[in-house]
């Protein structure tokens, strides 16, 4: 069976977690640094605070930002329910947008939504594709937008409009504009979950990028005290000659990324150009040229003139089928003995957003999106040999359902 999305893990992965064992630094200490360094140099961001989950760092920023009930943030009814997710831990409301034809939120969806209550847009790059983040950062500057933000506190008073949080869980090494994902708009997050192109087994990274008046290393330093239960000093501090009495100055939370994980990401980021984006960028054109020769075939576009994939989903669709054929469409390829998956079921179809109140007919685009996707194999060991049986897989299977 060809897996569907699995970890590189290979002997220098494991002689750089094997290093941080024998340093006793398991926990947060001096690779976590080193990885939040390299991670500012090679994003282009002003700080990185690295944590153990993109969800976590997604859910710090809002709480950063002052989220409270009554405020709204807008995000896409297409994708991951993390998303939402912490939109709801912090009290407020998630605002559903539908998406376009690439898979992203739709700029014209997000104006319509913005209310007084709006105080954050949360755009998502499906499958690593930089959304329009010119646009974006445009629109919440533009004065008849910005007349209708309601700051409820300093920081909201400060930034003079509505923040843009970019969920980049898909993205790093994806760019815009000549420029990488985390350096695009005011904060971003990353996600380092097993399954992504870069992993730490589980961990994430806040890229912070905040213009003016505001200081980004001294908000590094506060978040890594908010992210550590509110306490003063971390693990690293304490160690010092004397440095054993810390404060607890808030109830914070415990979101830090430890050494064992940022070891596999110092590795993984040293690589990561040269041989993860070349190799999956090779996927994504194997699989372009080889299902460009069917009708049937709705390809993901992955580079436009200013923007480039970080390859992480292929997201191919198969016109005109319905949501029952694209299902057999995808046991007839796992019976080809081949891995596939659907990126993603909607929000409003999840029981939980749909008891809410959300309405799938809302999101005609997501809909019709999801009901003929099928997500492909894409990993670093994926041989050629593997990927023409995936191809060869997927025709076989389009061809026998669709006729």
């Amino acid at each position: 069976m060809i897996p569907f999305s699995p970890p590189k893990i290979d002997q220098r992965i494991i002689d750089e977690v094997n290093d941080a064992l024998r340093s006793g630094w398991i926990t947060t200490g001096p690779k976590t640094k080193l990885f939040e360094k390299n991670l500012i140099e090679y994003t282009g961001s002003k700080q990185v605070l690295c944590v153990n989950s993109a969800t976590a760092g997604l859910e710090l920023m809002l709480r950063w930002f002052g989220l409270q009930p009554g405020d709204e943030v807008i995000i896409p009814a297409y994708t991951y329910c993390a998303t939402a997710n912490v939109v709801i831990h912090c009290g407020a409301t998630p605002v559903m947008a539908d998406i376009g034809d690439n898979f992203n939120v739709s700029l014209e969806a997000i104006e319509r939504l913005i209310t007084p209550n709006t105080k954050a847009i949360m755009p998502v790059d499906i499958g690593g594709f930089p959304c329009d983040y010119e646009a974006l950062n445009a629109l919440v500057n533009r004065g008849d937008i910005k007349a209708k933000f309601t700051p409820n506190n300093e920081k909201q008073e400060q930034l003079g409009r509505m923040l843009i949080l970019s969920d980049a869980a898909h993205s790093i090494g994806a760019t815009y504009n000549g420029q990488r994902t985390g350096s695009v708009t005011d904060l971003a997050v990353f996600s380092f979950h097993a399954v992504k192109n870069l992993t730490t087994a589980e961990g994430g990274a806040i890229a912070l990028n905040l213009p003016e008046p505001f200081d980004n290393r001294a908000i590094y330093e506060h978040l890594c005290i908010t992210s550590l239960h509110g306490q003063s000093k971390d693990a690293l501090a304490k160690s010092k000659k004397g440095g054993w009495r810390y404060d607890v100055i808030e109830a914070g939370y415990k979101f830090n990324m430890t050494d064992l994980q940022a070891a596999m990401g110092l590795v993984e980021l040293a690589r990561y150009d040269e041989e993860t984006l070349t190799r999956r960028k090779h996927i994504f054109d194997s699989y372009t040229e080889a299902f460009s020769a069917h009708d049937w075939a709705y390809l993901p576009i992955y580079e436009t003139e200013n923007k480039c994939s970080s390859y992480h989903l292929y997201l191919l669709r198969v016109k005109g089928a319905t949501e029952q054929q694209r299902d057999q469409i995808i046991q007839e390829i796992f019976d080809q003995e081949v891995s596939v998956n659907v990126h993603y079921q909607p929000l409003p179809m999840l029981s939980y957003y749909k008891n809410l109140g959300y309405k799938m007919e809302d999101y005609p685009q997501a809909l019709a999106t999801y009901q003929n996707e099928i997500s492909l194999p894409v990993f670093y060991n994926l041989s050629d040999a593997e990927i023409q049986t995936v191809i060869n897989a997927v025709v076989t299977a389009v061809d026998k359902v669709m006729g």
